[in-house]
């Protein structure tokens, strides 16, 4: 890999293969505002970078600072080998890779007017006007403010004025909202994994006998609300399974260790230092690495790693006497 330490513009494009890029890739004239660059494959970029158009060829590409682009940033369906992004990318235009022999990820947020993504993992959200993922898993939340298409996903939460959905979508976290009634294919199936032990899973371990995951029916579970300021007001559904999670809050959640590895996987490269889960079932640390993470997410996602579903039905009885014998537990303040 040939080190470049400064970033001479001479033509309308800038190609770049087999290269560490030291310094940033940003203009310093008006005239260089309208170039674009190409990443042939093999590069490391360590600053910035600003470009009209982004083209990505192939892998493997690290770019560790933030990226915008004036029209788009485009991954070849082609393209193959790790292409990860450290910092934010943002595009007045699109954000559009359909590449399914890639790893692609963004550590970071994603903006832009349009984002089309295929077989890639987000640790952190997308906000944009539309936005279309397939086979995709972004474990914050999916933000459009006009149109939302899901394809076989797993996403923390979604709010967008209109949803279509299909194949089998996975939500992390308990709600999600949309203004006009979800509209799912014929066979679409959505679950949330709130209440799933996805510490145990990871770990390879037994699954706590009180976690799994809870079926959402898009149809039937819709709750309408309506919100008023003054004369304005706004029809808001959302798919919840708040109730659900509220009851079995009663168990003990810090041992499945869902918030920790949430929280690790959305901090990502900001971290200090690498955390673990403790010992797998191979008596190996289990680290949480953003490979290590997309991995497992996408095993859950593709059928390689099997959830149980978790029955729903809660006694009064039970939840009292959890009541009681937490009640029992606290501390006297006289």
């Amino acid at each position: 890999m040939k080190e470049l330490t400064e970033i001479i513009f001479n033509e309308s494009r800038l190609i770049l293969e087999d290269n560490l890029v030291k310094s940033p890739i940003l203009p310093r004239v008006t005239s260089e505002l309208d170039r674009d660059v190409v990443i042939k494959g093999n590069c490391r970029i360590e600053g910035a970078l600003y470009a009209r158009n982004l083209e990505i060829q192939q892998g493997p590409l690290w770019i560790s600072g933030a990226v915008f682009t004036q029209i788009e940033m485009h991954v070849n369906t082609d393209a193959a080998g790790a292409i990860v992004f450290d910092k934010t990318v943002g595009s007045a235009d699109a954000v559009v890779s359909h590449a399914l022999g890639c790893q692609l990820q963004f550590l970071a947020d994603i903006n832009a007017k349009q984002v089309r993504l295929r077989n890639a993992y987000i640790a952190a959200s997308i906000f944009a006007d539309d936005i279309v993922l397939d086979d995709c898993v972004v474990v914050g939340g999916v933000f459009a403010s006009r149109s939302l298409e899901l394809n076989n996903c797993m996403i923390g939460t979604f709010n967008a004025p209109t949803v279509r959905a299909s194949g089998c979508i996975f939500l992390l976290l308990p709600s999600a909202f949309s203004v006009e009634p979800v509209a799912p294919l014929p066979g679409t199936e959505c679950w949330n994994l709130t209440l799933a032990d996805l510490g145990a899973l990871m770990r390879g371990a037994a699954e706590s006998p009180h976690s799994g995951k809870i079926e959402i029916d898009l149809k039937k579970d819709e709750q309408r609300t309506v919100l008023a300021d003054g004369d304005v007001q706004q029809v808001v559904r959302s798919y919840s399974v708040t109730g659900k999670v509220l009851a079995a809050d009663l168990l003990d959640m810090d041992r499945m260790q869902n918030h920790f590895l949430l929280s690790a996987a959305g901090l990502g490269t900001q971290l200090l230092q690498t955390y673990d889960l403790g010992q797998g079932a191979d008596g190996k640390l289990v680290e949480l690495t953003p490979d290590r993470i997309a991995s497992f997410f996408f095993d859950i996602l593709h059928g390689r790693i099997v959830v149980r579903t978790l029955d729903v039905r809660f006694s009064m009885a039970e939840i009292t006497g959890s009541l009681q014998l937490a009640a029992a537990r606290e501390p006297s303040t006289y």
